[in-house]
Formats: C-alpha cells, sequence, structure tokens
C-alpha cells in the first residue's frame, strides 16, 4: 500500500525552504496532506501573518504550477493529523526537525507505530543564512533568498495588498524585494471620488525612498449611474518621478450598505453592521458580495497590473 506523506506549516511566503518540502513528500507519495496553520495558532508565534486564505492561496497556486494536489487541512497546534494518521513519510525541515521527535513521542503514547521522518536540509539565502518567510516579509531579500533583487515598496501594511504587489511584480520583473511601508493616505478613512486617486498617488510619494518603484493602493467609492460603486485605484512611482496610474474592476454596493456610506459610515464598520465582522474580515467586502467569487487580493492585483501597463507597452 501507498503510504502517505504529510507536513505541515504556516506558509507565510511560500519560499525555496517550502518548495523543498513540498517536493520531497511528492517523491515519495503521491498521497499527500498538508497541515496549514490557523491564523490563531499561526499568529501565536509570528508578529506578521498573513491571513489564511491568502496563504491558502499561495500553496495552491505552487500545486498547480508543479502539476500536483495535496489535501490541505488546517493545523490548529504543532501536532494536527499527525497523532491520527496512519502510518506514513513525515517531512520536516532541520528547524522543525525536533517537532518530528515530540510527534513520535505521543504516538508512542497513544500506543501507535512511529512515523517515518525525512528531514530536509534549510535553504540559505545569498548571504549564508537560512530563508525565513519574516525576512522575505519585511522585504530584507526576495522569495528566493536574495538580497540584490529590486526593491519595491508598498505604502501599506495591508496583506492583501502587498502579496497583491508581490504576485504582479514577481510575474513581471521576477526576482524582487517587496517592502512594507506604514504612511499616510493624506484623504479621509473612507475615500470618496477624487480623493482614491489622491491617495493612492500620496501612498506612492510617501513610499517610495531609496526603491526602484513605489506602489500606493487606495480603494474609493463613486457615485456612478444612480448608484454606489468600488473601484480601487493604484499608482506607482518609480526613482524619476514618473507616475502611472489604474484601476481595478468596480463593483456596485447593496442599496443599504451606499446608504450608510453615503451617511459617514466607512465601508468595513458598514459592511461588518450589515454582514458580521467575521465574513467581513475574510475576504473584504468584494468577498462577502460575491459570495466568494472575487477577494480583496485579486482586486488590488487588477489595479496594479493596470498601473503597470503604460510601463509595459511599446510606444506606437
Amino acid at each position: 500500500m501507498n503510504m502517505k506523506a504529510v507536513l505541515g506549516g504556516t506558509f507565510n511566503v511560500i519560499h525555496d525552504g517550502h518548495k523543498a518540502l513540498i517536493r520531497r513528500a511528492f517523491e515519495l507519495s503521491d498521497d499527500v496532506i498538508i497541515g496549514l496553520s490557523t491564523d490563531d495558532f499561526a499568529s501565536s508565534s509570528r508578529k506578521r501573518t498573513n491571513p489564511y486564505y491568502l496563504r491558502m492561496k499561495g500553496l495552491i497556486f505552487f500545486l498547480e504550477s508543479i502539476g500536483k494536489h495535496a489535501e490541505i487541512q488546517p493545523l490548529s497546534d504543532q501536532f494536527g493529523f499527525t497523532l491520527t494518521v496512519e502510518k506514513c513519510y513525515l517531512i520536516v525541515s532541520k528547524e522543525t526537525e525536533s517537532t518530528g521527535i515530540q510527534i513520535n513521542k505521543k504516538r508512542a503514547e497513544a500506543g501507535l507505530e512511529p512515523l517515518f521522518v525525512s528531514v530536509i536540509d534549510m535553504v540559505r539565502n545569498t548571504k549564508g543564512a537560512e530563508i525565513h518567510a519574516s525576512n522575505i516579509l519585511s522585504g530584507e531579500y526576495s522569495r528566493t533568498g536574495d538580497s540584490n533583487a529590486m526593491s519595491i515598496a508598498v505604502g501599506s501594511m495591508n496583506h492583501a495588498k502587498v502579496e497583491a504587489v508581490r504576485a504582479v511584480m514577481e510575474r513581471i520583473y521576477g526576482n524582487v524585494r517587496i517592502i512594507p511601508t506604514d504612511v499616510e493616505s493624506g484623504v479621509p478613512e473612507q475615500p470618496f471620488g477624487d480623493d482614491t486617486y489622491k491617495g493612492a498617488v500620496n501612498r506612492a510619494k510617501a513610499a517610495l525612498g531609496d526603491n526602484s518603484l513605489a506602489v500606493g493602493i487606495e480603494a474609493g467609492v463613486f457615485e456612478l449611474y444612480g448608484h454606489l460603486y468600488d473601484v480601487q485605484h493604484c499608482a506607482i512611482i518609480d526613482d524619476t518621478g514618473n507616475i502611472t496610474v489604474g484601476m481595478s474592476s468596480g463593483f456596485r454596493y447593496p442599496d443599504k450598505i451606499a446608504d450608510m456610506i453615503r451617511n459617514g459610515v466607512t465601508v468595513g464598520d458598514a459592511m461588518a453592521s450589515v454582514y458580521g465582522d467575521s465574513r467581513n474580515n475574510r475576504e473584504g467586502a468584494i468577498g462577502t458580495l460575491s459570495r466568494g467569487q472575487l477577494d480583496r487580493k485579486t482586486l488590488s492585483e487588477q489595479s496594479v497590473t493596470a498601473a503597470m501597463i503604460p510601463r509595459l507597452w511599446e510606444e506606437p
């Protein structure tokens, strides 16, 4: 019988170390289970953690890129399903080898056979240190560990915006360092109309510093066709001062939500009031209203891609 291969992690940003673990699992078995840390478990040991849905999307994207499928289960502690699965391979890194030892100790106490532990060496960055997702999230080096990669600042600490910029810029430039920067938009908390453009530009300018590019993203509401629409704006500035702007697809708010926003309530508060905090916080207003067909990262990717178009076209 083909034994399963199991592994687990936070997978904050899929990097070369994670890829080595996953590839090793598929070398040992076609039947792979991946435990993905829940938000509560992940945040208990990390200062900055991408939300579960973003980490899930990144994991699925990598699996699809290598033509593989795995069962993904939420992991609420370091043991998870490893204390209930049949005898199988457990894939760990040098960093988490001790967890494998603890798992087998727990299994022995429960009268279960030990798992076969396969240990993968830690992947190192260009400076020789072990790659960690936290250093990628801070912009110290790229997903591959390259500290000399092109530096791109994002004028926001919002997870969805930062990961959207990473996704688009990696498709365009390949290896990049994405640097989240806490800056002020200079516009009201709930932008209306032109303030959306102004907020995006202000964020980009404030974040640029010594970086090659800086990206500002602002979501705002617009009165269009007798209803209230949400249209996200992205501004990108380079080290010469040139600014390009793009927008996401727009979507209409329900009249009840629209009336609340017109009366001074922010989109987030209006959505939380009508639909509840937990639903709105997972994937934003668009995730709730589209029933999961779109999420805020997708909208951000649209606006970033659109803002990059003038930098990609060839002058006729």
